[in-house]
């Protein structure tokens, strides 16, 4: 029957695998959960939209690392640091795949290379 089902809609895998992590997230205790729930819209927006094997794993690492946290007795702000925002700029470099902010970052650094060739001639 799943066989049949997934011919018609597509593997389920990465579905699966998107609710499993969402089960861990919920699991944690309130500050982690919150933190998470807030990467995660962050990495989301921002993160590898063009690869769904990167994003997934990128979210699964992200509940292993909050997990580790919670287990070592970390609190939340020694893992983000002092800026929530780079942090998740750095554990976003980690994964492969494109995002609009990446192709915008490339393509301005390409336009600028490109002016600076033109202006050199």
């Amino acid at each position: 029957m799943t066989m049949w089902f997934e011919k018609i809609i597509g593997d389920l895998s990465g579905k699966k695998r998107y609710l499993e992590y969402k089960k861990r997230i919920r699991q944690l205790p309130e500050g982690y959960r919150k933190a998470g729930g807030a990467l995660e819209r962050y990495l989301l927006n921002l993160g590898p939209s063009d690869n769904g094997e990167s994003l997934l794993a990128m979210l699964e690492d992200l509940a292993d690392l909050l997990e580790q946290s919670v287990a070592a007795g970390t609190p939340i702000r020694n893992v983000v640091g002092t800026d929530p925002a780079e942090f998740a700029e750095s554990f976003m470099q980690n994964y492969g795949g494109g995002s609009w902010i990446r192709k915008e970052r490339d393509r301005l650094g390409k336009a600028i290379d490109q002016a600076e060739e033109a202006e050199q001639q």
